[in-house]
């Protein structure tokens, strides 16, 4: 090759390069290097061009100052493009800068929402309204997602509005607050936003309502100790005909506004069905080592109040190694903390298939009676835990068709009422349960004990109830808590508590020590070579 082919190859090269770089917004891909790749879209997303007849307009509302100074815009604009590739067609993804075209009013009125960032220009620092949503259009049904900042759960959110518009028919949740004392608004505010922000649509009913078969699933929260069998027979009528249903029962009832006084709860015909389906909830607690950490205000010795913490066995941390890492539901499982649970317990049933889906740890106990909530008082809660120390299911999932204990007999009647129960299906259908032993584990108190992983916990129910199994395959590969929670187990917190002295104490220092030992060898080694070399010339 002589010198004038070389200069030419040399140019074309860094041409091609040139052109390379210039086409980098065509030529894109992305490396996934997660656990679980969760953000690699998953075969459900792949597939929806088989539901899809008419084309799917997804629409990324993005304001251009957020893309200069976020990478994550970027990566969702990168997310969408996978779906527009995998689409045949199908699917068709714009990119709007609603400052820029003149449609903010239109964009809000689809549901995106404005979000404020402090912006720095020329050394000024201002605040700026953005937007980052995202719109799905299908013929004239829309779905918005208001607010599209994380990859975390977005191919979730995506693909669940995709077959809603494409459907036509929305996920839509029953909510039945059971238990007296609480209301859907008051102390369940945060399970609320995160049903809407998966795509669900709720609708509350009152106790002694008809519940309607179209609603995806029902959600019993609470009712052990206040629902009747006039009342209950809504809901076994409702599972009867196929309905789907999630229940969060206590066995035994702690009233957080009287000094933590705790009592099981008595007749209970709520109680009574769970078993006749296959899940029996114990009327006790039980306590565990991997526990929550409570606050709360003793008097000192002086007479003064003081704040205190403890290690509060009652308020159990469901750990992911005693979870079923074989049912949907728990499949991914992110751990879940339960307030004041009680057991629960498969009971054999005909026609029904029980599944455990997480469990404590095996330094469990259980308190069966003389029960003490009181943490002023932890000096009994450990009175029977020799007798009754071991592991405990409190979450149950139940498939099949569920026997009715109110079939072949008198239907239940309500003194004043003239209102008449309707007739139980004669044959059951096939339908979906999940029983947690406690009706508080989604209630306001998640606040103080940054327990949000319980709202991930019921939303993967929620999807398994509504039959969505490839959906919740998406949401589980992103759930992952990341809390750094103490280690339960006594003997391997002192293996990793022995590590970790002997690392800092003993390794680190030798390791100083071995590298100063090291670096003075090798000085010494070159000074005695420059002084040969020095020793040679003089000769």
């Amino acid at each position: 090759m002589n010198k004038k082919q070389a200069v030419l190859l040399t140019v074309v090269g860094l041409v091609a390069i040139l052109l390379a770089f210039m086409d980098t917004k065509r030529l894109w891909f992305r490396l996934d290097l997660t656990e679980g790749k969760a953000y690699t879209i998953s075969r459900a997303s792949k597939e929806l061009f088989k539901e899809i007849e008419e084309r799917v307009t997804i629409t990324y509302y993005l304001s251009e100052k957020l893309s200069k100074v976020h990478p994550v815009p970027a990566e969702i604009k990168d997310l969408l493009r996978e779906y527009a590739a995998f689409s045949r067609g199908r699917i068709r993804v714009v990119f709007q800068d609603p400052v820029k075209t003149g449609t903010v009013a239109a964009a809000e009125r689809l549901g995106i929402l404005p979000q404020q960032i402090q912006t720095v220009e020329k050394d000024q620092s201002s605040v700026a309204t953005v937007y980052t949503g995202i719109v799905v259009e299908y013929l004239d049904r829309t779905e918005a997602i208001p607010v599209a900042f994380s990859l975390d759960t977005l191919e979730y959110d995506l693909t669940t509005r995709i077959r809603t518009v494409v459907r036509g028919t929305s996920r839509e949740l029953g909510i039945l607050v059971a238990d007296s004392a609480k209301s859907w608004e008051k102390d369940f505010p945060y399970l609320a936003r995160a049903l809407d922000g998966a795509g669900f649509k709720t609708r509350t009913f009152a106790a002694g309502e008809a519940l309607p078969q179209a609603l995806s699933a029902l959600l019993v929260l609470g009712g052990a100790a206040d629902l009747d069998d006039w009342l209950v027979y809504r809901i076994d009528a409702y599972v009867r005909s196929g309905g789907r249903a999630f229940f969060a029962v206590d066995g035994v009832s702690v009233d957080s506004s009287a000094n933590l006084e705790a009592r099981p709860v008595g007749k209970s015909p709520l109680l009574d069905l769970l078993e006749a389906y296959g899940a029996k909830v114990s009327r006790e607690l039980v306590l565990d080592r991997a526990a929550l950490t409570l606050p709360f205000q003793t008097r000192s010795p002086g007479g003064g109040l003081q704040m205190r913490l403890i290690r509060y066995p009652h308020w159990v941390a469901l750990l992911d190694r005693y979870s079923n890492r074989s049912h949907p539901v728990t499949a991914r499982f992110g751990g879940l903390d339960l307030f004041w649970p009680s057991p629960v317990t498969a009971v054999p049933v005909a026609g029904v298939q029980s599944a455990v889906l997480a469990s404590t740890t095996p330094e469990s106990w259980r308190m069966t009676k003389d029960f003490t909530a009181n943490p002023e008082m932890e000096m009994l809660f450990q009175t029977e835990a020799a007798t009754t120390k071991g592991s405990y299911p409190l979450v149950l999932a139940l498939s099949g068709a569920f026997p009715s204990p109110y079939a072949g007999k008198p239907k239940p009647v309500r003194e004043g009422s003239s209102d008449v129960l309707p007739d139980l299906p004669p044959v059951p259908s096939e339908s979906r349960l999940v029983v947690v032993g406690d009706a508080d584990f989604a209630t306001t108190l998640i606040q103080y004990t940054r327990s949000e992983r319980n709202l991930d916990f019921l939303l993967n129910a929620s999807d398994w109830l509504s039959n969505d199994d490839d959906v919740l395959s998406i949401r589980t590969r992103a759930g992952r808590d990341t809390r750094l929670d103490a280690i339960a187990d006594p003997d391997e917190r002192a293996r990793a508590g022995f590590a970790a002295k002997m690392t800092n104490v003993v390794f680190v220092p030798l390791g100083v020590v071995a590298f100063a030992i090291f670096r003075a060898l090798r000085r010494r080694k070159m000074q005695m070579s420059v002084k040969g070399e020095n020793d040679e010339l003089s000769a």
